[in-house]
């Protein structure tokens, strides 16, 4: 009997020894875990140069291995480049224009290139893993110092740490691939625009292949900020109201890609769109409208020649809409006041009347009689309290427009898929967007597909007034290009007045831009983008 209870006693004494053990084991691989995680996240990044350009490299943990490079203001591209909880992020801080310009105009560059690039990166990449096992190393003999107060455990948790960041590497090493950098996921401003490391092509899996894409990733982002080095300096204050014009979609599906792209991208406050956002204003072209219910910012809306009443109430019901047909409404701390286009182009049964162009212009006047512009003496404001000093007039055709001239300092228009913008005498803004919808299917009948256009519009939260504007292009149906134009307003606070009747016509600052007859029959007038006030820029053609 007594035997018995000594060998129980025995098995007790020992199970309870092994259980304080394996918590004790399991208490230092969790402060082993928490501190190496810890330090890598804090520590695991290095600043390196690759080809023309500095990049910073860091590591953080993750659910699911990636690499992901920042390509600011564009967006990101990601690859699934390894596995295993280890992100691999790259930014690019800067890019040496004259190293960037040698590479792009010396063809001795091309062969040496990817060496080169291969070279740096492998370099960069050894750099952030010594300091990934220093930091993680490091982090966890405090975690276990700490936790434990006591510098055996603290040296195990340091191992543990170790151990932790190099089966993390070996995973990542061991299920490298490099194909993914020719398969890129996008984000930002260039989701479905494959144009930063050219068309999607078979690539086989070889590293010579790798060495080639990862050259070509790289002069194609030399390229970008080698032309955004030359932009016309704008910095937004935070407290800048954003406006998305867009215009003429045209039912086209890829319009609405490119909104909410430039939406999220550009942190736009509300969308202003000057109408034909349909083909032939019919029932069935409703579904298409509901899109605007996903922006999640105001939509302001005017009715194009295109659009059917139907279509305008179809808009009017979804819950960001705000349809303006001969109505103002403050959106965003901004006064936005709209005309609704009075045709309806699919009706056939209906024909102009007289002199379409007359008739327009006469619209557009007879609203002026509605609006006083703040620049007003005070004496003519104030005889007429019922008018309605507006920031921006919406309309749908530019003719609409010109009858403006004088009692608003913006005027934004489409209509003619063309974009241009002129600085009228009275110093009202006309601003006329080529089409968001790349025209729809008329975009297929010319050699090359219109571009879909939209732009960026920044307004001072207290003056109300236009500071910048940012014109963005993308290649049409089939092609693989973008462009974005910075625009700065040269003399916001201008005074607007009305115009003499005896004024000369304006002249539009748009190189090539339309004249007045062809706006307003809607001709298929040449596309023009560079105004006096700004210049050209952009990534140009997929390379």
């Amino acid at each position: 009997m007594k035997n018995s209870r000594l060998r129980a006693l025995a098995r007790r004494t020992v199970g309870s020894r092994f259980a304080r053990v394996l918590v004790r084991v399991l208490a230092v691989v969790l402060a082993a875990v928490v501190g190496g995680w810890l330090g890598m996240a804090f520590g695991a990044k290095v600043d390196t140069p690759v080809g023309p350009a500095d990049i910073g490299m860091s590591l953080t943990p993750s659910w699911s291995g990636e690499t992901v490079i920042d390509v600011r203001p564009l967006g990101a591209l990601s690859f699934d480049s390894h596995s295993g909880p280890l992100r691999l992020d790259l930014t690019i801080e800067a890019v040496h224009p004259e190293v960037a310009e040698e590479i792009l105009k010396n063809p001795r560059w091309a062969d040496r290139l990817p060496t080169t690039i291969e070279a740096d990166v492998i370099s960069g990449l050894r750099s952030l893993a010594v300091r990934a096992v220093l930091f993680a190393v490091a982090a966890g003999f405090l975690t276990g110092l700490v936790a434990f107060r006591r510098l055996s455990r603290a040296v195990w948790t340091a191992a543990g740490s170790l151990a932790m960041v190099v089966v993390l590497g070996g995973v990542a090493a061991l299920t490298f691939n490099p194909r993914s950098i020719a398969e890129p996921r996008y984000t930002g401003l260039l989701t479905g625009v494959p144009s930063l490391v050219g068309s999607a092509q078979s690539i086989v899996t070889k590293f010579t292949e790798y060495r080639g894409q990862l050259a070509k990733l790289v002069t194609n982002v030399s390229q970008l900020y080698e032309a955004g080095s030359n932009l016309p300096i704008f910095d937004p204050d935070p407290d800048t109201i954003r406006v998305l014009h867009v215009s003429d979609l045209h039912i086209n599906p890829l319009g609405w890609n490119v909104i909410k792209s430039l939406k999220e991208q550009f942190k736009v406050d509300l969308i202003i769109d000057t109408g034909d956002i349909a083909d032939h204003g019919t029932k069935a072209e409703n579904e298409y409208v509901k899109e605007i219910d996903s922006l999640g910012v105001p939509y302001v809306y005017v009715r194009g020649n295109h659009d059917s009443m139907a279509t305008q109430r179809a808009v009017a019901k979804q819950k960001n809409a705000i349809v303006l047909d001969g109505a103002a409404a403050t959106v965003e701390g901004l006064s936005v006041y709209g005309i609704g286009d009075p045709r309806f182009t699919p009706d056939k049964s209906v024909q102009a009347a007289g002199d379409e162009s007359k008739s327009l212009l006469d619209l557009g006047r007879a609203n002026a009689g509605k609006l006083a512009p703040r620049d007003w003496p005070r004496s003519a404001s104030t005889s007429a309290p019922d008018k309605i000093a507006a920031d921006i007039v919406a309309v749908h055709d530019p003719t609409v427009g010109r009858g403006l001239s004088g009692y608003v300092p913006l005027v934004l228009s489409g209509h003619v898929h063309a974009r241009s913008t002129e600085l009228m005498p009275s110093g009202t803004r006309l601003m006329i967007q080529g089409s968001t919808g790349g025209a729809g299917l008329r975009g297929l009948e010319h050699d090359e597909p219109t571009p879909l256009t939209a732009s960026v519009l920044y307004f001072g939260k207290s003056s109300h007034r236009l500071e910048a504007w940012d014109d963005i292009t993308v290649g049409g149906l089939g092609e693989q290009w973008i462009q974005c134009e910075r625009h700065i307003e040269p003399d916001p606070g201008r005074t607007i007045f009305p115009e003499s009747p005896q004024a000369p016509s304006p002249t539009a600052t748009g190189s090539g831009s339309p004249s007045p007859v062809a706006l307003a029959s809607g001709a298929n007038v040449p596309y023009a983008s560079e105004v006096s006030d700004g210049r050209r820029h952009g990534t140009g053609r997929k390379p």
